[in-house]
């Protein structure tokens, strides 16, 4: 691979999180518009096709951008809080219904997929029974790998046991982890059937309806989640339908081009979220605070840094570049949480045991109240093992580049806590902006750097599907909870 590749992906990654960052800093504390969008969708346009891409890939990339942005520009002026979080959520739903238009043989594989969702009523009602009640500790429904607990794991699990063709497989466990098909994760129905007075075995049934329609009418179901939700932001069956039109043409592309499903049914829906989600009315709110916005601005300058040092000294992959941008962040964070004191496995228990008492607190709570709560714990759990001294650690490296974290000592907030509390007692300032960031952890760990590298990536693999991530995760929970045997990631279809 050419250096002029890595390059080529720094770039654009670096491009797209600046922009964010950008408009957040400048916007901080005032009313977020679609318009103030506009520097995203500009880096995004920047975007070319490198040496051995596919340019199907980037084009999935780029329209879904494109589209997503002009639908909510025509649609509303603004989104309110509330539904933010949903807005990276409509792009699947739309693509799995073009896909099954564009080619029979794949709806009927998912029309078999749904009946056998029906077949494994056992393997729904214990899944869902486990989440419900915390037996897994805190997961990530929506989790991107196979974590226990998570919609992904279950779903391999079904697949599994089907002999469908493996690519498409393949594609329907893609379009449910990074590809957000609809915001349904697994256990909602049946939570809300037990709290509303039905019998379990009533419940198992209101779970295996909702996640048929998942797959069965996307579009319908992600409708009918977003009305009983009480959104009310812009008219979302408009806007799935509109994008539907917009995003036919590359889609078919795609298609036409052998890419494989799991990808075009992935790449159009992580690179959205930063226009009214990253880019919004709650980071704009969030990022008043002055500790806050350092703590997102000394990350992103360690993670540049060492990206660039990286390009000086080497990469041997394009997954390199992914770790190395990811990883520096997590040590960065964990860094700035050490200054004040706290170690990671402080705050895994701290979240682990507030989890515990949520779900006896909140047993209705949402299916993805704790969700970044576990990006958070295990961005910080990895970076503890980043900066830990050799041998215990890895010496502050990522695939042998060291990660640059002077960055964080040189910011003038972080440097300086006592200037935003009583100023003999500023031992936790860092760390309670750390809780705020706990629960929106997106531009630490950070997704538009992530979605603009895989993209990347999967364009130089378009015949491989790029997602769930096949890896253990090292999750931080099972420092605590040993609940690894319930992984199936060495079982991907």
């Amino acid at each position: 691979m050419s250096n002029a590749v890595y390059d080529k992906m720094i770039t654009e990654a670096l491009a797209a999180q600046k922009a964010d960052l950008n408009v957040i800093k400048a916007k901080r504390g005032g009313e977020f518009k679609i318009s103030d969008a506009k520097p995203y969708v500009d880096a995004v346009n920047g975007m070319t096709v490198g040496e051995g891409q596919s340019p199907e890939i980037i084009r999935l990339h780029v329209d879904s951008v494109n589209a997503h942005y002009e639908i909510l520009s025509e649609l509303t002026d603004t989104v309110r809080p509330e539904d933010d979080p949903f807005v990276e959520h409509y792009q699947t739903p739309a693509i799995l219904e073009i896909l099954y238009e564009l080619d029979p043989q794949f709806r009927s594989a998912m029309e078999q997929f749904i009946k056998a969702i029906a077949e494994n009523e056992a393997l729904i009602g214990k899944e869902s029974t486990r989440r419900y009640g915390g037996f897994y500790g805190p997961t990530a429904v929506v989790d991107f790998a196979f974590v226990p607990g998570s919609t992904s794991n279950v779903v391999n699990t079904i697949l599994n046991g089907m002999s469908i063709d493996k690519k498409y497989k393949q594609a329907i466990l893609s379009s449910k982890s990074w590809g957000m098909n609809t915001s349904y994760g697994i256990g909602a129905a049946f939570a809300a059937a037990l709290e509303a007075g039905k019998t379990a075995a009533e419940a198992v049934k209101e779970e295996i309806k909702m996640l048929q329609l998942v797959y069965d009418r996307p579009i319908e179901a992600q409708t009918k989640l977003m009305t009983d939700l009480e959104h009310s932001s812009f008219d979302v069956k408009k806007y799935m339908e509109m994008y539907k039109k917009k995003m036919r043409p590359a889609v078919k592309a795609a298609v036409e081009e052998g890419v494989h499903y799991g990808n075009i049914v992935t790449v159009p829906a992580y690179c959205v979220g930063d226009i009214a989600h990253h880019i919004s009315q709650s980071m704009f709110n969030m990022t008043k605070d002055d500790m806050t916005m350092a703590i997102i601005e000394a990350t992103t300058d360690v993670m540049e840094q060492t990206l660039k040092l990286g390009l000086k000294e080497g990469y041997k992959s394009a997954y390199d570049v992914l770790s190395v941008a990811t990883g520096s962040t997590a040590a960065a964070v964990t860094h700035i949480l050490e200054k004040d004191g706290f170690t990671v496995p402080m705050v895994v228990d701290l979240l682990s045991k507030r989890f515990t008492n949520y779900v006896q607190k909140y047993p209705n709570r949402g299916p993805a109240a704790e969700l970044h709560n576990v990006d958070f714990m295990d961005m910080i759990w990895r970076g503890s093992q980043i900066i830990e001294r050799a041998p215990k650690g890895a010496a502050g490296k990522i695939k042998g580049i060291p990660v640059q974290l002077s960055a964080i000592d040189a910011n003038e907030v972080i440097a300086n806590p006592q200037r935003y509390t009583y100023p003999a007692c500023s031992i936790t300032v860092r760390f309670s902006s750390l809780m705020r960031l706990a629960d929106f952890p997106c531009l630490l760990t950070s997704e538009p750097v992530t979605a603009t590298l895989m993209t990347n990536i999967i364009a130089l693999n378009p015949t491989k599907p790029g997602s769930p991530a096949r890896v253990c995760k090292d999750c931080a929970v099972t420092s605590l909870v040993k609940r690894c045997d319930y992984c199936n990631w060495t079982k991907a279809v």
